[in-house]
């Protein structure tokens, strides 16, 4: 299996976006909706699953393959970008929320990677974007995220997107990493991923943590988001529904702003 070699540069700070530098016949593969904008001389193509030589080239195969897409919540297609001009190009893809775009080696990651199910931004062709189902029926079931998530293998560049500020940790053989479901990027395939229930009463009802979280046994690498989209979404929602007052630009909005601590 091998990737295209695609260059790459990334810019901005809270929101960003990645430029990729196409040579002549290279391309780059996308999740739909991440373009943002492109040079001349790239041909846009709507492909189904990712392309990649593990598709296999039978119909069916490729229709399965795509398939499993639906599991991670994704769409049967994918973009596929190609320079068929002369010289480099440029194709640019922006990140969905406030955030930050990581680069992942594959190749140095022992080939492959395990994200969450939304984290997967674009990547060389030839970098298969799969499904890893969660081994312990646990993990599934309380795991906060699912129990399928994306795997990305292959021995290319991959682009994954991540909420907020993102930490990387390197854990030693036997080191655990106990941590909200919902921050967990992604990590490297040899980590153990469990969950675990949060003992004592109190904690149950009154922690406001979930009565989950989950625990990551190293050696490997994990990427950790301090703001899930879903925790940015629930804030928003809960914003909409209670945090706007009835009397809301008039005399009394501004005051019950203010007595609240929000000022005018």
């Amino acid at each position: 299996m091998y990737a295209h070699e695609i260059d790459y540069k990334i810019y901005g700070e809270e929101m960003q976006h990645i430029e990729i530098e196409l040579d002549p016949s290279e391309t780059a593969i996308a999740e739909s909706g991440a373009f943002m904008m492109m040079d001349d001389g790239v041909e846009m193509q709507t492909i189904f699953g990712d392309g990649s030589a593990s598709q296999g080239s039978s119909i069916m195969n490729k229709l399965f393959s795509a398939g499993k897409r639906l599991l991670t919540g994704e769409s049967l297609f994918m973009t596929a970008f190609t320079n068929v001009g002369q010289g480099k190009k440029r194709v640019h893809f922006a990140s969905p929320y406030p955030g930050k775009i990581l680069a992942m080696n594959l190749q140095e990651l022992n080939g492959k990677l395990i994200c969450q199910k939304d984290a997967f931004l674009c990547a060389a062709k030839g970098v298969s974007v799969g499904i890893e189902f969660q081994r312990k029926l646990g993990t599934g079931i309380f795991g906060g995220e699912g129990f399928i998530m994306q795997k990305l293998e292959g021995d290319g560049m991959a682009f994954v997107h991540a909420g907020g500020h993102v930490f990387e940790k390197t854990l030693a053989p036997g080191e655990v990493l106990k941590i909200d479901t919902g921050c967990v990027v992604a990590y490297t395939s040899e980590i153990d991923f469990d969950i675990q229930f949060v003992g004592g009463i109190k904690n149950m009802v009154f922690g406001g943590e979930g009565l989950f979280f989950a625990t990551l046994r190293g050696p490997g690498k994990v990427w950790v988001q301090s703001l899930p989209v879903s925790r940015l979404a629930s804030r928003i929602l809960a914003y909409g529904s209670f945090g706007r007052r009835k009397e809301e630009g008039g005399i009394l909005g501004g005051l019950g702003n203010m007595l609240d601590g929000d000022g005018f």
